[in-house]
């Protein structure tokens, strides 16, 4: 048997493991790689790795593309470094169907995680959507955003809500530390390994986060933040909350992908006016223009905008169940009414 054949052997053998085969599927591919996600869906997991690895090309018509694509990055020795360091730092690996997998992530479709890494408290995950909150904007922050944040963070802890962001400078930064600072709950989505914090600025933020909160990536560890997965990073603040808030971001900034994603899941995006002379407030009022984001003024309009995703949900499993209207909301009896019965 040849070198590589061996080496196939093995990735094949370890494959086996429905986890283990997502963790090498995540090392090989991309976040959002919807052909990659279609191909789970499909097969499954421990078949998709297979099939990256056989020497006939997949069908469909982007079979030979992504299997050229993924195979030279399937390696045995970088899987058993990632599957050690996961395990040597304290992470978990989340994959569909455990009890943490958060809802509302699988509507990112084929698009959807292939696995996610977590550090410290999963259990966050698990709460209804309309309890998740995601509060990001720009890294150049004014003191009128953190201050704000700061503030309406404060009423979302003690609303029991979670409070999502992504650990970057500025907002974010401010998000987790009022969070914090409120005994509150939150959850950083790192666009890189959990073993690589990133900013390095904010490696005592984020170490806080993983320890009283919740680190969470779709990369292993030793995966470094690219342009690519800090847009991708968007599409899970989007997708992972009921709600996304943009405090404050430049009229190009990148949190305006997030709320981009967030509109075409179906997400309601709240943003903060700011004057007309700030830069940071350019992109707020954006969204606001082109009608992809109402107006935030108070924690009373962010309550708003997740009770709204509650009432859809619950109205939506009504309908799913044959119930046009729900009985207990048909108001009391007409008075004088006998509601005893026949007598039998």
């Amino acid at each position: 048997m040849t070198e590589g054949a061996a080496l196939m052997d093995t990735i094949n053998e370890l494959a086996a493991d429905e986890s283990t085969a997502r963790i090498i599927l995540a090392i090989a591919s991309e976040p959002g790689d919807a052909v990659t996600g279609r191909m789970i869906r499909t097969v499954g997991a421990s078949e998709t790795v297979a099939r990256v690895l056989a020497d006939e090309v997949p069908a469909g018509p982007d079979g030979d593309t992504w299997q050229r694509r993924l195979a030279p990055r399937l390696d045995a020795a970088q899987i058993q470094r990632v599957l050690a360091e996961t395990e040597r730092h304290g992470m978990r690996v989340l994959i569909p169907g455990d009890a943490e997998w958060p809802a509302g992530i699988d509507a990112l479709g084929d698009g959807a995680p292939v696995a996610l890494w977590a550090k410290g408290n999963p259990g966050l995950l698990t709460g209804p959507m309309w309890d998740r909150l995601t509060i990001t904007g720009a890294r150049a922050s004014t003191a009128y955003g953190e201050h704000v944040t700061t503030e309406l963070v404060q009423s979302a802890v003690a609303d029991s809500r979670v409070v999502f962001s992504g650990g970057a400078y500025g907002i974010d930064g401010a998000a987790h530390r009022a969070a914090l600072a409120s005994n509150g709950s939150t959850v950083a989505v790192l666009a890189g390994g959990l073993d690589r914090l990133y900013p390095a600025g904010h490696t005592d933020l984020l170490t806080r986060v993983g320890k009283d909160g919740l680190l969470l990536s779709e990369l292993p560890p030793g995966a470094a933040p690219t342009k690519w997965r800090f847009l991708q990073r968007g599409r899970l603040l989007a997708a992972l909350s009921g709600t996304v808030l943009i405090a404050e971001a430049g009229y190009r900034s990148g949190t305006l992908h997030t709320a981009a994603r967030a509109a075409e899941l179906g997400r309601p995006v709240g943003a903060i006016p700011g004057p007309i002379t700030s830069a940071t407030s350019t992109g707020c009022h954006r969204l606001l223009r082109d009608g992809l984001a109402t107006v935030v003024t108070g924690y009373e309009d962010v309550r708003e905008l997740l009770h709204g995703v509650r009432d859809r949900a619950h109205r939506a499993v009504r309908e799913r169940a044959g119930l046009e209207s729900d009985p207990l909301e048909a108001g009391p009896p007409a008075q004088g009414r006998d509601l005893r019965g026949p007598v039998l």
